[in-house]
């Protein structure tokens, strides 16, 4: 039987050969940590559904991020838990609030880190909606001057970038009009551009509290279905200003990341949510899977569909795994 000239398999023999030829490595620089903060001092608590995930207070969010630097990882993204909640979510705009103090802690001990925070009214409004209610809608304009307030609270305090992830037609507009007016126009945005009604958002609801009181979030999260309409929410997205373009969740979308990648020359973020997360290490603790291997191909998978950002809960252990 005679074989063809060319066998791949010549290039597979050996790790020394298969590292030589490997086409895309695992980008460590691209990766954010996401953290969430709660009121108090010295609180380190473990989200039940996130193994190795908390809820801290403004100093131990320092603390960890000293961590976070040494290990080389390039930026967190801040998610707060405020010490009560109003229909408007106008707690979220306190210059004292949670995520304003830690910005302000992270900047104090002059960390080099990037500094995001997550701009939206979820974790702040009592009802658990990502902005205003009235007769049972979440109203869009009435939203974004809110966001613009809360944004704006957060570049104040020293936030590198601000990440809109609400959803709301024209809040990217907003912020940016908002930043520009109170000379912070060198802030990015990272916008939330393609955000899913995901079912793989159920953990992060319980690490943020921010679950919705009734109804769900289908009128303003994109519909799980749909594709082309991802890259018409990136388009307006970078018309409103936008610097990068986000697609959440990452694993059952690779699809519109790569649609996103090839389609725009702009950099493009993905979050590897926290049910992903969870769901690697619930089969980890099972020793159905082995978690190393799982989640280096999960991320590099993630990169090879062409997002250069990553948000992961994961960083911590991928770096440490790629060291040694």
């Amino acid at each position: 039987m005679s074989f063809p000239i060319s066998r791949p398999r010549r290039l597979r023999r050996n790790e020394l050969l298969r590292n030589l030829v490997r086409e895309r490595r695992i980008n460590t620089a691209g990766f954010i940590y996401p953290m969430f903060v709660c009121p108090g001092c010295n609180v380190r608590q473990e989200v039940g559904s996130m193994p190795d995930v908390y809820q801290q207070s403004p100093d131990q969010i320092v603390e960890e991020c000293r961590q976070i630097q040494d290990a080389g990882i390039s930026g967190v993204i801040l998610f707060g838990l405020p010490e009560h909640k109003d229909p408007r979510g106008a707690v979220s705009l306190e210059a004292q609030g949670v995520v304003q103090r830690a910005i302000e802690g992270i900047k104090n001990a002059r960390l080099e880190l990037l500094v995001v925070t997550d701009v939206c009214l979820c974790e702040y409004t009592d009802h658990g909606h990502c902005g205003v209610i009235k007769d049972g809608e979440v109203l869009n304009d009435e939203t974004l001057e809110i966001l613009g307030d809360q944004a704006l609270s957060h570049a104040r305090a020293g936030a590198d970038m601000v990440a809109p992830s609400d959803m709301m037609d024209g809040r990217v507009g907003a912020i940016r009009k908002k930043l520009d007016q109170h000379h912070l126009e060198n802030v990015p945005i990272m916008a939330y551009s393609a955000k899913y009604c995901s079912a793989f958002y159920g953990p992060f609801r319980e690490a943020a509290q921010s679950a919705p009181q009734f109804g769900d979030r289908r009128s303003y999260q994109m519909d799980p279905a749909n594709a082309d309409e991802a890259l018409r929410e990136v388009g307006l997205d970078l018309e409103e200003g936008a610097d990068i373009v986000m697609v959440k969740p990452a694993l059952p979308y690779l699809d519109i990341i790569h649609r996103v990648r090839e389609s725009f020359d702009v950099p493009v973020a993905a979050y590897n949510v926290s049910g992903e997360y969870s769901m690697v290490k619930a089969a980890a603790r099972n020793g159905w899977i082995d978690e190393k291997r799982v989640v280096l191909e999960i991320l590099v998978g993630i990169q090879r569909a062409g997002a250069e950002i990553v948000i992961t809960y994961h960083a911590k252990d991928a770096v440490r795994w790629l060291k040694s």
